[in-house]
């Protein structure tokens, strides 16, 4: 059996502002091409299909699309919700979809699966919606951590595989233990203390299907994330988009996850990050072939400019984000602000002191100490005549 697994759509994000529909729904295209040319036999999304509670009319009708492609080009389809869905709203589309699309964000149908069969016997799939633990603590009694509800998921599902027998398969939406995350980027789920759930929750199947992180990841052989298959962040540029393609044997998932292949999907728009001075943006030539890219600048002068970001976009029209990073002050001057205040000899270097002080060491240019000067020298004449 084949098995393709994606996760991480956020149907509905933007891009600093920019709207990504357009871009998400090319890439989704083509992996419902790849479903058809590998001829894949069950789809697993790992949850955040939308991006918010509320998606907009639009953000359904690419889900909707998205699906039905998907089951047109002959797999069954097993949804999840993850933490940025609302599982009533994405809940409701289940019931207006086709046999052999599932959709599952309810905690009470944990450790039920979907079950595909092929020429081998049937493969259970156990959809875990994502949890959360104040809501659960009643129903399941003693869960008061992320790990705690995966646990007990899980245990769910262990038992009802050993009744059952077979192959099996799980999906959940966490934030496992030894992944790297995109910073700024994988939000409400946190990294530290409480909410890492432990890779020993998840034994017991052939293969664990996860979401929430945006780059493709390995944690064993049967346990990886597949990342997002658009790009949302620049932090997150220089990873892969794609998904997993698994073949379950007649015993399952080879020990060394030999059958499990990286199909890329296509990149829309390139992310980049430049830097170097602003002139040296606007005008240097290494910098021409990234005209088409969406470009994080971050110019290097020692002061900030005038208006980057309408001089940037002459030349780069997708540039997105433009960020002040100067290089090391010029000055070695170690000491602190009242020691310069203290020392200048007159108000010209109090004036210098304080430039220094707000501008990371970088005192009064030339031009600034004229300019100063002679603002001083005009109120010396002012008090002299008044």
């Amino acid at each position: 059996m084949r098995i393709l697994h994606t996760s991480d759509w956020h149907i509905g994000r933007s891009f600093h502002g920019h709207a990504t529909l357009d871009a998400l729904r090319s890439v989704l295209d083509a992996l419902v091409q790849q479903v058809r040319e590998h001829r894949v036999d069950l789809v697993i999304v790992a949850g955040d299909v939308f991006d918010s509670a509320t998606p907009a009319a639009g953000a359904y009708t690419l889900l909707s699309e998205t699906l039905r492609g998907l089951a047109d080009a002959g797999a069954t389809v097993v949804v999840t919700s993850g933490n940025h869905d609302s599982a009533a709203r994405l809940g409701f589309q289940s019931g207006l979809l086709r046999d052999g699309v599932h959709v599952i964000t309810e905690p009470a149908t944990v450790g039920t699966p979907v079950t595909v069969t092929d020429e081998h016997g049937p493969v259970h799939v156990y959809g875990i919606p994502y949890l959360e633990p104040v809501l659960l603590r009643t129903v399941w009694p003693g869960v008061r951590t992320q790990a705690d509800v995966l646990t007990h998921a899980m245990d769910l599902v262990r038992a009802d595989v050993a009744r059952r027998g077979g192959r099996s398969i799980a999906v959940a939406h966490c934030f496992a233990a030894g992944v790297e995350p995109t910073p700024h980027l994988e939000r409400d789920i946190q990294q530290g203390g409480l909410d890492i759930v432990p890779l020993s929750a998840f034994d017991g199947v052939d293969y664990m299907a996860l979401g929430h992180i945006h780059g493709r990841q390995q944690l064993s052989p049967r346990v990886r994330y597949a990342g997002a298959p658009l790009h949302y962040s620049f932090d997150e540029g220089h990873k892969p988009r794609g998904s997993w393609l698994i073949e379950l044997d007649a015993d399952g998932l080879a020990a060394d996850g030999a059958a499990v292949e990286w199909l890329p999907l296509p990149v829309p728009r390139a992310l980049v990050t430049l830097t170097a001075t602003l002139d040296e943006l606007l005008a240097d030539e290494r910098f021409a072939g990234h005209a088409g890219d969406w470009v994080r600048a971050e110019y290097t002068d020692p002061l900030p400019q005038r208006d980057p970001m309408r001089r940037l976009l002459a030349r780069f029209p997708h540039c997105a984000e433009v960020r002040h990073a100067p290089v090391a002050a010029r000055t070695a001057d170690a000491r602190t602000y009242a020691q310069r205040v203290r020392t200048a000899r007159n108000e010209a270097e109090l004036v210098d002191a304080f430039l220094a002080h707000v501008r990371d060491g970088e005192g009064a240019s030339a031009r600034e100490a004229e300019l100063v000067g002679e603002l001083l020298d005009e109120r010396t004449r002012v008090e002299a005549t008044a």
